[in-house]
């Protein structure tokens, strides 16, 4: 597979924004964890190869077990899961697939119950984030593990 187009280079100002978002999410009251199995599942849920790549290697470096990252398709019939992270990978699903209707007030309230409201609005921004990222890798079929030196994933001991 070869990648469409350099979409840094051709819209450099945009990559700048996004990165900069991407960035001060890292200092969001999501915990790290968290923010790699929500990354994980709404690359899953979009089909993004280079996404889903890159998300399980930076998982593998932050030190997430290599089961549960198996487990992040399976995390509804897994005991591996706290109900935070559960509360966050339902919220993600929802986020990403966005249910005619909308959310269900059930399912808000259930991840209310695990998170606070600036919390809730963190991770929203995160699932939005990594969907808008999801879609910039599919539309341009930016190929998995291509950018692994330039992100040091190359750590992750996973090639």
């Amino acid at each position: 597979m070869t990648q469409r187009l350099n979409y840094p280079q051709q819209s450099p100002e945009f990559f700048k924004k996004i990165s900069e978002l991407s960035m001060a999410l890292k200092d969001s009251l999501i915990e790290q964890g968290i923010r790699d199995l929500v990354n994980i599942r709404a690359s899953q849920l979009n089909g993004c190869a280079f996404c889903l790549d890159m998300h399980v290697k930076e998982a593998k470096i932050h030190g997430e077990s290599e089961l549960r990252l198996y487990h992040v398709a399976i995390w509804r019939e897994s005991n591996l899961f706290d109900p935070r992270e559960r509360a966050c990978l339902a919220w993600t699903e929802a986020v990403t697939r966005l249910p005619e209707g909308g959310i269900a007030d059930e399912l808000y309230e259930r991840v209310r119950g695990q998170l606070s409201e600036k919390e809730v609005s963190d991770l929203t921004f995160s699932i939005m984030t990594i969907n808008a990222w999801n879609r910039l890798a599919i539309a341009f079929k930016s190929v998995p593990g291509s950018a692994d030196k330039l992100y040091g994933l190359d750590k992750a001991g996973l090639n």
